[in-house]
């Protein structure tokens, strides 16, 4: 059994959002800090960590990660809040 992560990422200006799915969430996050993740958190500059979601199958984070994608984006920014109020970077925090 192997453990995954479902996260959501935003830019600087928290205006853009980008969902994704893992099983090493902080060496993931450091993909998309440093550009070498997906064309369009590079291109976006989205590399802050404002969500995310333990599950104890990896499959699970995928399947969580495909609903999220499926959201409103208002929909993702209340998840984010409720979490996450002060919407800190939670990279900061791993």
């Amino acid at each position: 059994m192997k453990i995954g992560y479902s996260y959501i990422l935003s830019n600087k200006n928290k205006t853009v959002l980008y969902v994704g799915a893992t099983g090493n969430l902080k060496s993931r996050v450091e993909l998309h800090m440093l550009g070498k993740a997906t064309k369009f958190t590079k291109m976006y500059n989205v590399n802050e960590l404002m969500y995310f979601e333990k599950h104890d199958e990896y499959h699970d984070a995928f399947v969580r990660e495909k609903q999220i994608k499926n959201w409103r984006s208002e929909w993702k920014w209340n998840l984010i809040k409720l979490h996450n109020p002060e919407l800190k970077n939670l990279y900061l925090e791993l």
